[in-house]
């Protein structure tokens, strides 16, 4: 992995290879190498088992696979590899509002890959499933996933107290909302990513339907 800058010395790391496209059952093996390898992701998936191969690729199913009506998810794909997930959950068509989450493996961390798919996956939202207001949490001691949602737009909205339990501790979430109205969000070089030709769903707009 290259994140070596341009040539004039801004701190861009816009690589043309990374891509969200739609997810695939052959992710399955990748997925678990994530997974197993950065600890912090099992929050991610909740009491989901992903210690197998056919774990994983049953979630992959059920969860992340396209064309489910309450829930849309990105895979984010670097150079040719799965590197992360940009997801869109209790998707309301009637008060058009999803709920956002995204994740990267550790080994792609630090280039704003996460903050680029949101931004990207933001676009599809408001674009082709009409939605209007996106919504997301992280706990207050998460600097990292307020960056992201930050550089991608979200304003914060407040703390709801008490929130997550993991174990036996308590956490704080604050919560972040971007709206199709809000002013597009300006950050030096950084730009969303592409999405892929074939992604399902890509040019339907449900105002087309």
């Amino acid at each position: 992995m290259n994140s070596t800058g341009p040539a004039d010395g801004t701190n861009r790391w816009n690589p043309p290879t990374a891509v969200l496209r739609d997810w695939k059952v052959d992710d399955a093996p990748r997925l678990l190498d994530l997974v197993s390898a950065s600890s912090d992701l099992w929050n991610q998936f909740g009491n989901q088992q992903l210690s197998t191969v056919g774990e994983c690729e049953r979630f992959i199913r059920s969860t992340y696979s396209p064309g489910q009506e309450v829930q849309r998810h990105f895979a984010i794909e670097l150079n040719g590899q799965l590197i992360g997930n940009i997801g869109l959950a209790h998707i309301d068509h009637t008060h058009e509002t999803a709920w956002v989450s995204y994740w990267v493996g550790t080994g792609a961390r630090g280039h704003q890959l996460a903050a680029r798919g949101l931004l990207a996956a933001c676009d599809w939202a408001f674009r082709n499933a009409d939605l209007f207001r996106l919504e997301l949490g992280h706990r207050v001691n998460n600097a990292a996933s307020c960056v992201v949602a930050e550089r991608a737009g979200f304003v914060t909205e407040g703390i709801e107290r008490a929130k997550l339990k993991y174990g036996n501790e308590r956490f704080d979430v604050e919560l972040h909302a971007r709206l199709a109205t809000d002013p597009e969000p300006k950050h030096q070089g950084l730009v969303p990513l592409e999405i892929a030709d074939n992604l399902s769903g890509r040019e339907q707009n449900r105002s087309d339907s």
